[in-house]
């Protein structure tokens, strides 16, 4: 599978994103020093990117998710997380809650924890 250095954006986010996820998350830090992007690219145009961790096989479908946060508001309202499947990092996505799937991260300063029902 071909792939690509991370950008100093993606790894930074990542980083952030494992460091402050559940209790898993932190255990993945060593696995995202040795991940490169693949050059998967969703077809909407969001900035969600897919990792191949050196040495380790190619992850298998599914998501663990290890870290999820929003950022934004009103129709730029979106949410990113990590995830792992089969214990091997995986991907970082982005999504939209409010309109299309962002194009491009958020850095570390903008995004937030969810907000719970009982906290409106």
């Amino acid at each position: 599978m071909a792939t690509r250095k991370l950008t100093s954006e993606e790894y930074g986010l990542a980083r952030w994103l494992l460091e402050h996820g559940n209790e898993q998350a932190k255990d993945y830090l060593e696995q995202l020093d040795k991940a490169e992007a693949t050059l998967w690219k969703c077809e909407c145009g969001c900035a969600s990117f897919n990792f191949k961790v050196q040495n380790l096989p190619e992850a298998e479908p599914g998501v663990n998710i290890l870290s999820d946060y929003v950022f934004g508001e009103g129709e730029s309202h979106a949410g990113v997380f990590i995830y792992s499947s089969g214990e091997i990092l995986s991907g970082l996505e982005v999504y939209g809650l409010g309109d299309d799937a962002p194009s491009e991260l958020p850095s570390p300063s903008e995004i937030m924890p969810f907000q719970g029902a009982d906290d409106a």
